[in-house]
This record gives C-alpha cells, sequence and structure tokens, in this order.
C-alpha cells in the first residue's frame, strides 16, 4: 500500500510528496521515492522516524498497524498536521483514542477508501431500513493470507451499518464464529464469516437471507490502487476541513452511515 500510495500522489496534480515514513526494519529506509515509485522526481527518501519529518507535510496518510498509528497520533500532538487513518484492527481504547485526538486535528478515519466500498455501505443502509427484521443478515468476507485482522475492517463497518438501519447494537448481535451443536439462529443476530487465501486483494458480500428469495450485495476489489486514489482524494478534502472525525462519506458528500 506505501508504494501505491506514492503513486496515487503522483498522480494527483494537487498534492505533492514531501516525506515518507517506514518501519525501522524496511529495507526502504534510505531510499529515494524515485527508485521506489518510477521517474517521480520528489528527492524524497523514506525515513524511519515521523519526528524527523513532522512540519516538512500537511497531511500524512497513514496505513500501518494500531500501535503504530496510535503512536503517530501522540507523535502529531501540537502540530498543525492533518491524518487520514487506513488503518483497521484497533481495539475499543485505541478507538477511543483516535476520536480523541479528533478534537484538536482534522483525521479522516475509515477502514476503506474505495469509493464503491463507500457507496456500497449506503447502498447496504437502504435495503436493511426496507428490508427490517424479516430477512437474516451474513456478512462474508475475503482477502491474502497476509492480512492480520479478522474480520476485515470494511466487514465490521458493514455489519455496523445494518445493525444501526435494524435499530440493533453489532456488540450484542454480532456472531464470529459457529462450530457444532449451535441451535437455530437468533433473527436478531448478525454473522461473519472470513476468508484467508492467496492474494485476494478484497471480496465483501452481505446476504439478506428470507423466505423464497435472498439478496446479495457484493464488492470486489481488483487493484490496491483503488485504496490508495481513494486516501488520496481524503487528504485533499481534509485540508479544507477543522478539528473533527471523518469517514469517506463526509468525502463524498454522502449522508454518514454512522461513526467509525
Amino acid at each position: 500500500m506505501g508504494r501505491q500510495l506514492l503513486q496515487g500522489v503522483a498522480e494527483q496534480p494537487l498534492a505533492q510528496i514531501t516525506a515518507a515514513v517506514d518501519r525501522p526494519d524496511t529495507p526502504a529506509i534510505g531510499v529515494d521515492v524515485q527508485v521506489l515509485c518510477g521517474e517521480i522526481p520528489t528527492g524524497v527518501t523514506v525515513v524511519d522516524s515521523i519526528q524527523s519529518v513532522i512540519g516538512s507535510f500537511d497531511t500524512i496518510i497513514d496505513f500501518s498497524a494500531p500501535s503504530a498509528s496510535i503512536d503517530l497520533l501522540n507523535s502529531l500532538k501540537g502540530s498543525d498536521a492533518r491524518v487520514v487513518i487506513g488503518t483497521t484492527g484497533f481495539d475499543p481504547d485505541q478507538l477511543e483514542q483516535i476520536a480523541e485526538a479528533s478534537k484538536s486535528m482534522p483525521i479522516v478515519f475509515a477502514p476503506n477508501y474505495s469509493i464503491g466500498v463507500t457507496l456500497t455501505l449506503s447502498l447496504l443502509a437502504q435495503a436493511a431500513s426496507a428490508l427490517g427484521d424479516d430477512y437474516d443478515v451474513e456478512v462474508i468476507e475475503a482477502h491474502h493470507h497476509h492480512k492480520v485482522d479478522a474480520p476485515s475492517g470494511t466487514a465490521l463497518k458493514m455489519g455496523e451499518v445494518v445493525a444501526e438501519a435494524l435499530g440493533r447494537d453489532l456488540k450484542e448481535c454480532a456472531v464470529y464464529a459457529r462450530e457444532g451443536i449451535t441451535g437455530a439462529r437468533d433473527p436478531k443476530e448478525i454473522g461473519f464469516a472470513t476468508v484467508r487465501a492467496g492474494d485476494i486483494i478484497g471480496e465483501h458480500t452481505v446476504l439478506f437471507a428470507g423466505n423464497g428469495e435472498r439478496i446479495e450485495i457484493t464488492h470486489k476489489a481488483n487493484d490496491r490502487a483503488t485504496f490508495a486514489r481513494g486516501a488520496v482524494r481524503a487528504a485533499l478534502w481534509l485540508s479544507d476541513q477543522s478539528a473533527g472525525l471523518y469517514d469517506m462519506t463526509h468525502v463524498l458528500g454522502l449522508t454518514p452511515t454512522g461513526a467509525n
């Protein structure tokens, strides 16, 4: 994703790469961004510390790991930086820390920066509101075998959107595993199924199953560049925003589909 983000910025005439940060153990440290992403005349080299580049950028796009994202926000306290967070897998305490940080800095926080996924979330809210409690809901997602969190942040967001539209609390109705004699399905539950295999970039389906029919709303990503382009679009949009916590529905001017 780092290289995709660099390419996404390079494709956008209103954006410019001024800094790049990666883990200390990566071979990219010290390498010019131009070498990583083709003929991009930036003169920017990858560093291993955010502290060394604070003040050299207006907005930072973060696709890392939960602990690294929190460390980033802590490092940016008191600065004028804006942050786009694409990391997933946060625990409740970390989510609270993100919300707290947004009181003093503008943050776009979304589990998925695909424009198609954002539109899919709006469709899911409409479908759930129209179908009501007469349809069972299952969320099925698939990703590559390197992904470390499950279900995906996008799948959880889809579950949150559906639960909110149905007047439910996902924390109380979500079912993440079924094995053995489980008994009949609770009509209020929202089930999740996870696949990790090969190089699947990302596939999400929400199944609404009723008596005699079922409706499936699916999004499939074929290229990680779509996430990078959405994140860059979010970064440009964020340049005019005051402190607060936003998601891609705000960026696209859609009706928000619930808080992160």
